[in-house]
């Protein structure tokens, strides 16, 4: 079997449910994961959308991720798993899709990726860039699902 990542609120490539976007509940969809390659230490999570204006738009990353864990419930909240780093809305944690009115569907891609090391060398509250720094050497693998969204 290969590595992979479903979302529990959207088959693959379909429609955001209004509950996980910035319109709706803003929460996090839940997420599952199975067939973890072997050598992975940890998972990593990020959120982005790179149909947004102004380049790709991060909306979440984790990472530090116990191989305990088998998915994320609906709602998570920065400080009960793993170490959280800033998204582009400045803030730790999940902020779900918010595309401008008029600019038609956006995708969304859920990322996680199988890691060599247990902690990554970067502390928490850091913004992308400085989490894509601190992953390079150390992916195994990783999968991708995407979900779209286009605000009313």
């Amino acid at each position: 079997m290969a590595f992979r990542i479903r979302s529990l609120a959207f088959d693959e490539g379909g429609w955001i449910p209004a509950r996980h976007t910035g319109e709706g509940e803003d929460l996090s969809p839940a997420l599952e994961w199975q067939d973890i390659p072997p050598g992975t230490r940890s998972l990593a999570l990020v959120v982005d959308d790179p149909d947004a204006p102004g380049g790709v738009w991060t909306h979440w990353i984790l990472w530090d991720i116990p191989l305990t864990e088998t998915g994320l419930a609906e709602g998570f909240v920065p400080g009960r798993l793993g170490i959280s780093g800033v998204n582009d809305f400045g803030k730790e944690g999940y902020n779900g899709p918010m595309p401008p009115r008029g600019h038609g569907p956006h995708r969304y891609f859920f990322r996680l990726y199988a890691l060599d090391t247990r902690h990554l060398m970067v502390s928490s509250g850091v913004k992308r860039h400085e989490f894509d720094k601190a992953l390079r050497g150390h992916i195994i693998d990783e999968t991708a699902t995407m979900g779209r969204y286009e605000r009313k």
